[in-house]
């Protein structure tokens, strides 16, 4: 997305002896490649910080060859929150504000296209895991720890493009 940002990609890749890697400077909600172009949409809980995810998968979509795969770590939620306690916990979690629930994120990447979608919790949050910040911040940390508590968590990712292209094949005789 920056300059800066792309230097040190591109010095980890050479330090990594990648050579199969190529990163372009843009923007998640316009992907700057072709249609049907790469194998491997992946993506660092970035996903979560556009207003339009609906846009992000699409892009993702159209530029994924048949077959390809999405495979992305978020953060998002589980089960509705007052907005009160999402802006509490804004500071504490960074990047919640913009979370979609898990359901959400699963009809997101269906609309967009995506099969064999699959959301792997990494880490759910656990009101400990807050108490301290949030009682710094003069939060009643007892008072919300039921809608606080495993309401958000980190997640892997996983959908697929499914190859849709009609089968080659001429017949019984030329299919082994």
């Amino acid at each position: 997305m920056t300059d800066e940002m792309l230097a040190l990609a591109n010095e980890n890749r050479r330090k990594a002896g990648a050579e199969n890697v190529e990163f372009l400077k843009g923007e998640i909600e316009s992907i700057p490649l072709p249609d049907n172009s790469v194998d491997v949409v992946i993506s660092n809980c970035v996903i979560n910080l556009s207003a339009d995810k609906d846009r992000v998968l699409r892009e993702a979509f159209r530029v994924l060859k048949p077959g390809g795969r999405l495979a992305v770590s978020d953060v998002m939620t589980r089960g509705e929150i007052a907005p009160e306690i999402r802006q509490s916990v804004l500071a504490w979690v960074g990047c919640i504000a913009g979370a979609l629930d898990e359901n959400d994120y699963r009809s997101k990447l269906s609309t967009a296209g995506f099969q064999q979608i699959e959301i792997e919790p990494t880490r759910t949050y656990r009101i400990e895991d807050a108490r301290e910040f949030l009682s710094s911040s003069d939060i009643d940390v007892d008072a919300i720890s039921t809608q606080v508590d495993e309401k958000f968590m980190s997640a892997f990712v996983r959908a697929v493009k499914l190859d849709t292209a009609p089968n080659p094949c001429c017949g019984p005789t030329c299919c082994k």
